[in-house]
């Protein structure tokens, strides 16, 4: 799992077994009882921690949940298939199983319905989620011009925008197709997908 974006306090070290175990709790409770029954007492006792050791990391149900969700997202990787084409496709349905998974459904929209009223908490998930994946796009495309696909990078500044821009569209479509139309990422529709997005990138 990559490194967390939250604080740490000063003295005994944070536990990476407590940790696993705290965001393991929220996840089932989350699919077990919604976002509005959870609370970090429940959480707690799944965890088999006390409370003040969940206080400590967390200091509410917001940030709890968003790094829940943010540890399965960090379980994406970008495989090395030989073409940019595969290695897409190859992504694309390891976010689209992920987005599968009832805990991973449950927090995901959970936490953006909440969002909407919530600043701090958009922040976070920008931060915690959003952020930390946009490094698949840059990895891919990396390995995309290594291979020739894709002409040299000539513009550090216009790269980040691609990059924002290929991450908003890969996310877009697979969120609202698993989660909004509740349609299957199968394999006609990622194909499909991929060569639409390819088009686009080898004009960016």
């Amino acid at each position: 799992m990559q490194s967390s974006t939250r604080g740490r306090s000063a003295g005994r070290p944070r536990s990476a077994a407590a940790d696993t175990a705290i965001l393991a709790a929220t996840r089932a409770a989350l699919v077990e009882l919604g976002w509005s029954k959870l609370t970090l007492g429940d959480v707690a006792a799944r965890a088999g921690v006390a409370k003040t050791t969940l206080y400590r990391r967390w200091p509410g149900k917001n940030e709890l949940v968003v790094d829940a969700v943010a540890e399965l997202f960090d379980e994406l990787r970008l495989p090395d298939r030989g073409s940019l084409a595969a290695d897409v496709e190859g992504v694309v349905s390891q976010f689209a199983a992920i987005l599968a998974r009832p805990e991973a459904r449950s927090g995901l929209m959970a936490v953006v319905a909440e969002s909407t009223r919530d600043e701090a908490l958009r922040e976070r998930i920008r931060s915690s989620i959003v952020e930390r994946q946009k490094r698949l796009v840059v990895e891919g495309k990396s390995r995309a011009r290594a291979r020739g696909e894709l002409p040299p990078q000539t513009d550090p500044a216009e790269e980040g925008r691609t990059a924002d821009l290929v991450f908003d569209v890969v996310a877009g479509a697979v969120v609202h197709r698993t989660l909004v139309s509740a349609e299957p990422a199968d394999d006609t529709w990622i194909r499909g997908f991929t060569r639409l997005l390819l088009g686009g990138l080898r004009e960016a």
